[in-house]
């Protein structure tokens, strides 16, 4: 079900000089969210489009987002205040698929690592965290996913936290040291690239939250088409994620 609503701020985190953390009172719209999927946020009366946040986490009827600055529409978001409301349109699109057993491997890039904290602490048997960042100091969200008891992880490629290198090196580590039923990822498509050769033949299934610039969000336009099973599909509407196999990673 997706639901329009003027959501109140209720609190903001600043996580680094340019990627924040909103809680948003959220009411129906929380309550209907899963892990994968994301929300449209109006950003600005100048602007026509809205902005594809991933959901972070949900509590009740409290719903939270975390975002990067990466244009207009989000350095305006970025400047409001704890009180002030925002148009939010969602929950959007396909989410994880979430297994009955097993362990998760999560696996984030940078902001990536956003949507892997609900789908974390959704699972039912435990999770581990594989989260790459360019250095130390744009590493995010790794307090949120220990206090929700998911050990993490790190990799950074200047090597100032953490294992020096990329995300692939730690997930090649982990599948070696325990068996998991599935791999859930989000990030770059690079890092989603490496992620697919790393997966390839270790008999674990992958499931990938492509990241895709969108207009209107709900399939009504092409902005976000990928290649995905041999011909075009629209990354809001018929993912956000999709199965790792399926990608065409060279299109």
């Amino acid at each position: 079900m997706t639901v329009q609503k003027h959501c109140k701020i209720i609190e903001i985190r600043t996580l680094t000089s340019d990627i924040f953390s909103f809680l948003l009172d959220a009411g129906a719209l929380a309550e209907a969210a899963r892990p994968g999927q994301f929300v449209h946020v109006k950003c600005g009366e100048g602007l026509l489009l809205r902005r594809p946040i991933s959901i972070c986490d949900v509590r009740e009827d409290k719903l939270r987002i975390v975002f990067q600055v990466r244009g207009v529409g989000t350095q305006w978001l970025s400047e409001r205040t704890t009180g002030e409301v925002l148009d939010v349109l969602g929950p959007l699109g396909n989410g994880f698929q979430l297994p009955e057993t097993g362990k998760v491997l999560l696996v984030g890039g940078g902001i990536g690592s956003a949507p892997l904290l609900f789908a974390g602490r959704a699972t039912s048997n435990g999770a581990t965290a594989a989260l790459g960042f360019r250095t130390g100091g744009g590493a995010i969200l790794t307090e949120d996913f220990e206090q929700a008891e998911i050990p993490v992880q790190i990799a950074s490629e200047d090597g100032t936290v953490g294992t020096q290198g990329t995300v692939d090196q730690v997930v090649q580590r982990c599948l070696k040291e325990e068996d998991y039923s599935v791999v859930l990822a989000c990030g770059p498509t690079p890092m989603l690239r490496a992620l697919s050769q790393v997966i390839e033949g270790e008999g674990v299934p992958c499931q990938v939250s492509l990241e895709e610039r969108m207009a209107c969000g709900i399939g009504a336009c092409l902005t976000c088409s990928c290649k995905v099973k041999g011909h075009y599909m629209r990354v809001c509407k018929d993912g956000p994620v999709f199965r790792c196999e399926e990608v065409d990673w060279d299109a």
